[in-house]
């Protein structure tokens, strides 16, 4: 769909950096999020630089997702400064395993 999340990277500071299937590119900041429920998981740096895609959607290995339209609504546009690294979006496999998308 338009607003699914087709490359996600993680930044410093518990942001994002996220691209949408429409072109949008923008990063998302994670800190208002990380004393809330599931989301204090992601307080832990390695376990928050798992993010991934699943379905179109921005997630984590323990099932923490961020809903499209929180996602957009609230990413800002990235900086000139704030670029991708790897060339392919990181994405989790349904039944489990890690791959590459």
């Amino acid at each position: 769909m338009y607003w699914d999340t087709k490359f996600v990277q993680p930044l410093p500071d518990f942001r994002i950096y996220v691209e949408i299937e429409d072109g949008r590119k923008g990063v998302f900041d994670m800190k208002p999020y990380l004393d809330r429920g599931i989301f204090r998981e992601l307080r832990n740096v390695h376990y928050f630089n798992q993010v991934g895609i699943l379905f179109g959607a921005v997630t984590w290995p323990n099932e923490q997702d961020i809903a499209p339209e929180t996602l957009i609504a609230e990413m800002r546009p990235a900086s000139e400064d704030v670029t991708p690294r790897a060339p392919h979006a990181k994405s989790f496999d349904p039944r489990g395993s890690e791959h590459r998308g």
